[in-house]
């Protein structure tokens, strides 16, 4: 084949490669104005970002940011639909990645292994992971997770089970896990595929501790059989950003979303909105996503 011959197929191959990688990023916005409705996922038991009762749309500061960002689409999309579509930690990313839902809502961590597959808007929330422990759980538990001497009465003899519990696919039980591995010890990790169970396992004696961001632990605790018999880990051991999980590749919608999201963020409903989820935490949560929130 002459060299001229070949150079022309092969630049008309890479404009077919280029084309057809340009189809397939279609515009988040454009796929959703075909469709005329936004895709909300969500997961069901991470109150007080984000939860569902039967018969009932979702619930918590998650959706209510989500539904921030889908009242900027109706302006562009009159009419619009939202459908909120139940996912879990294991396959939510996957289903953002693959055009099954436009947004993740929820008690979303931000990593670099996450962001291998899909985006994320600015912070939308700042956490980290520490510990709900019963008032006798073992001393080296208290002692690593509260800022307090241990509590437990010499008189009680409870058996530790060296088990702690997490929630199974989270970044914290990542850690967790990672962290085990790389030094002898008598604990042992156990998966649980929600909070709710976790928290049944604590107060059943099963596990010695469940693990997870303290936000969402102090949400968790309210739905205790006896709550004054637990406590709230004050030590954060890791970093937790949460943000709104969008596509790859697609720059003009993130930016959508994040313009949503600082102005919200400065304007005199954001911190009524905290108080509605975070009571008494509400400013000092403000202060900290303020300072973190993109500025024009």
């Amino acid at each position: 084949m002459p060299m001229k011959k070949c150079m022309r197929r092969l630049s008309l191959v890479n404009l077919v490669f280029c084309l057809s990688a340009f189809a397939t990023s279609a515009a988040t916005l454009d796929t959703i104005t075909e469709r005329g409705s936004v895709r909300i996922g969500y997961i069901a038991d991470e109150a007080p970002f984000s939860s569902s009762k039967a018969g009932a749309d979702p619930e918590g500061y998650a959706i209510d940011l989500c539904g921030k960002i889908a009242d900027e689409i109706e302006h562009q999309v009159p009419q619009l639909k939202r459908e909120y579509i139940e996912m879990s930690l294991a396959n939510g990313f996957d289903a953002v990645k693959d055009g099954k839902i436009d947004l993740l809502c929820g008690a979303t961590t931000v990593n670099l292994k996450r962001r291998e597959i899909v985006d994320f808007t600015q912070p939308i929330f700042l956490t980290g992971a520490t510990a709900l422990l019963r008032k006798d759980s073992p001393d080296y538990l208290q002692t690593l997770f509260l800022d307090k001497p241990a509590i437990r009465a010499v008189s009680q003899h409870v058996q530790s089970t060296r088990v702690i519990g997490v929630r199974a696919n989270t970044t914290t039980g990542e850690a967790l896990r990672e962290a085990l591995a790389t030094q002898v010890s008598k604990t042992k990790l156990a998966d649980f595929s929600s909070h709710e169970d976790g928290l049944a396992a604590l107060e059943a004696h099963k596990i010695d501790a469940y693990i997870a961001d303290q936000a969402l632990l102090i949400s968790l605790v309210t739905r205790a059989h006896d709550a004054s018999s637990l406590e709230i880990g004050d030590r954060l051991f890791t970093h937790e950003p949460y943000a709104i999980a969008l596509r790859r590749d697609d720059a003009d919608f993130r930016l959508l979303a994040d313009r949503v999201l600082t102005d919200f963020y400065l304007s005199d409903d954001f911190l009524p909105l905290l108080e509605t989820y975070f009571q008494a935490e509400a400013p000092m949560l403000h202060t900290k996503i303020i300072m973190e929130h993109v500025p024009y």
